[in-house]
């Protein structure tokens, strides 16, 4: 079965405040199994343009995924973020060859 993962790029306007989101998915993200793989790092963009932070966070399955960004305790934490940054985030189906 392939894995999930949330793909996100954002801009944090005000990284103080922006720790507590940190602090508040803690929880829901080791509920659900949460990876980090990529949580900000240096990065070169080489086409187009991408938001300042980049983050993939890889879950065991496509509907883990899905469940984790749905979950009460994911979205209380989100709310935190939500005045502080922008940006866009898919959450994506693996190849599973």
């Amino acid at each position: 079965m392939p894995k999930g993962y949330w793909v996100a790029h954002v801009d944090v306007n005000d990284m103080e405040r922006y720790k507590a989101y940190v602090s508040a998915n803690a929880a829901p993200f080791a509920e659900f199994g949460a990876r980090f793989l990529v949580r900000g790092g240096q990065k070169e963009v080489r086409e187009g343009s991408l938001r300042s932070r980049t983050v993939v966070i890889e879950f065991k399955d496509f509907e883990t995924a899905k469940a984790c960004y749905d979950s009460v305790s994911y979205q209380e934490a989100k709310a935190l973020r939500d005045p502080v940054s922008a940006g866009d985030m898919e959450i994506i189906e693996g190849y599973d060859s």
